[in-house]
């Protein structure tokens, strides 16, 4: 550790080691302690600025000192050291007084005087020449409250060395040392005016050299001397920006928005604001950006609107845009996706969202278990499954503030039939295409056509396409744990099965409205494929056949018997209801099939040929 008597100018070692300092009396007492992980119970003190140390057993235990503290004011002479005696004790205070080690107060024959240089030997620093007095080292007294150490202060005459290079300006020397001149530097122009120049007012160019900061010269050499003037021209707006409040760039169709202008540079009380709203709002502003005043306005209907603001004087002009999103919040978000697909095949993902057209809608995938999502403008995505089994695909739907969120599990297989289905051109009056409608539609398929063949449900599983006319596919899934050849035969069976319920007209469904929805195969001339290697993909077309209404109303009104497991469901555009029946067995004569009123609609097969295709 160093000390110096001098304001830095010299520097002598005291210590090796480090310690705790304190000054008491105005400096006069100077009382370190070692900074050890030790315990101590001596400290050192000196009261000759450092040149000899004395040592006072300060308490008969030894502490583990923290640190030191003194009472209130320079002048004191009362310390305490802080610590404790182990590491599980209490604080330890131990309060040390120096009053008594001095006899006398001091007097100014005990003082000295002194003069404050810079490390050249120059005595005026900062402009002024200061004279100090300090307590001579043979002297034993305390300086006490009254204690000054500044005797006389006396200004110079300001010299080279007062002043520095001005902003924009350096040394023209290599050292730059103080003698040499200010030049200006490459990029900066010191005729320039100031940004905040007005036109008709003064600015006053730099010549280079500016006074340093809390200097107090007086006279002498003046380096600011001979400055021009200049009057401030017309100057082009530069700098301007339009900014909302809040920081919000998408608000909601009839939420307030206010626009701030700011202009960094250039005239202001000489410009024009155009100012142009992007919804026809165009207007003329004058002193914009001085008086602060916002622009607040209001977008009733949702879309992207460019903002702009053009600041335009006989100087020249600046521009600035945004652009603002009006968005209507999310209302609903719905995944499509075939829940069964085969490996490797491609399969498109769609996000159905409303309102339909939103603006500038970001979709994120997230497919599995990748934590990295998919990112994409459009409300669908093309992918592949590389392996087989269930995989989970959540989307989520961000416009604006608002954000919602579905998710589907795919089946992957590497064999599964599928058969392709289509309905009579009735049931596309009672279709809403929307994925509730559909998916309960394809649940009461799925339901006949298990219940009629005894095939086990959940290896069947109808999706209904979006879209007119109404279409399905049927996927007849293999069953699990068999042997290939035998998983072959099965299918094979199963399918057959399928084939002749809905070629016997064994399996419909009735609407409301009074007609019989049958079905068929469709593209019958086709030749039947399957995906994999020891199984078929096969097609079943569903074709709607119409029953006369009053062929149903008299079969209705003669039974009067209700259909069992009626569902009921609500239509989103026209709000009709429509009812799906149950299945019933064909077989039998037609007044065994028709039970209930007539608000329910039959749902049966078109026995003819049926033609399956292999899917690759």
């Amino acid at each position: 550790m160093y000390i110096t008597s001098d304001c830095g100018k010299t520097w002598r070692q005291v210590f090796e080691e480090e310690h705790h300092i304190l000054y008491l009396d105005h400096g006069g007492v100077i009382v370190a302690i070692k900074d050890t992980s030790i315990p101590l119970k001596i400290l050192k003190f000196s009261i000759d600025e450092g040149q000899t140390w004395s040592t006072h057993n300060f308490t008969s235990t030894s502490v583990f000192v923290d640190g030191l503290l003194s009472e209130p004011g320079d002048e004191t002479l009362v310390m305490t050291v802080f610590g404790h005696i182990s590491y599980r004790s209490d604080w330890e205070l131990v309060k040390v007084d120096f009053r008594p080690s001095f006899p006398r107060e001091c007097t100014d024959d005990d003082y000295e005087s002194w003069e404050l240089t810079n490390l050249q030997g120059d005595r005026c620093i900062m402009g002024q020449q200061r004279s100090f007095r300090k307590r001579k080292i043979s002297s034993w007294c305390i300086k006490g409250r009254s204690f000054t150490s500044a005797l006389t202060s006396k200004v110079c005459e300001c010299a080279n060395s007062d002043f520095l290079c001005d902003y924009g300006f350096e040394r023209s020397a290599p050292l730059k040392s103080q003698s040499s001149k200010c030049f200006a530097d490459f990029w900066f122009n010191p005729e320039a005016p100031p940004e905040d120049c007005v036109l008709g007012q003064a600015y006053t160019s730099s010549s280079g050299y500016r006074k340093v900061v809390s200097n107090v010269c007086e006279g002498g050499v003046d380096l600011q001397q001979n400055l021009a003037q200049h009057l401030c021209p017309l100057i082009a707006p530069k700098g301007l920006q339009i900014s909302i409040r809040g920081e919000s760039l998408a608000v909601k169709p009839g939420e307030d928005i206010t626009f701030i202008v700011r202009q960094e540079q250039g005239d202001t009380l000489n410009t024009k604001y155009q100012v142009d709203l992007g919804d026809g709002f165009k207007a003329i502003y004058v002193n914009l950006t001085m008086t602060g005043e916002p622009i607040r306005h209001r977008y009733e209907n949702p879309g992207i609107y460019r903002v702009s603001v053009k600041a335009e004087n006989v100087a020249g002009h600046d521009e600035s845009v945004v652009f603002v999103q009006v968005n209507s919040p999310l209302q609903a978000l719905n995944l499509e996706v075939v829940p069964v697909i085969g490996r490797n095949q491609e399969v498109n993902l769609t996000a159905i969202i409303l309102p339909k057209n939103p603006n500038l809608t970001v979709f994120y995938w997230w497919i599995g278990n990748n934590l990295q999502p998919l990112l994409t403008l459009d409300s669908f995505l093309v992918t592949k499954f590389a392996v087989t089994g269930d995989v989970r695909v959540t989307v989520q739907a961000s416009c604006g503030n608002s954000m919602l969120q579905d998710s589907k599990v795919v089946h992957v297989f590497d064999h599964f039939h599928v058969l392709p289905l289509k309905f009579t051109k009735h049931l596309d009056m009672y279709n809403p295409n929307i994925p509730e409608w559909r998916e309960d539609i394809g649940r009461v398929v799925t339901r006949l056509v298990a219940k009629e063949t005894n095939i086990p449900e959940e290896t069947l599983m109808t999706v209904v396409k979006p879209g007119l006319p109404t279409t399905a596919d049927l996927h007849v899934l293999l069953p699990a744990n068999q042997p290939k050849r035998k998983r072959s035969v099965t299918s094979d069976k199963r399918i057959a099965a399928i084939k002749q319920a809905l070629n016997a007209h064994n399996i419909s469904f009735f609407l409301r409205g009074g007609y019989w929805v049958l079905v068929t195969l469709a593209d019958s001339d086709s030749d039947s494929q399957r995906i994999g290697g020891g199984s078929g993909y096969w097609a079943i077309v569903v074709l709607f056949v119409i029953c006369l209404v009053a062929v149903g109303a008299f079969i209705l009104y003669k039974f009067k018997r209700k259909l069992p497991g009626r569902n009921v469901y609500a239509q989103m555009h026209n709000e009709k209801e429509q009812e799906m029946t149950s299945p019933v067995n064909h077989s039998e004569d037609t007044q065994n099939i028709i039970q209930g009123n007539h608000s329910g609609v039959v749902l049966s097969i078109n026995s003819r040929e049926m033609h399956s295709y292999l899917v690759s």
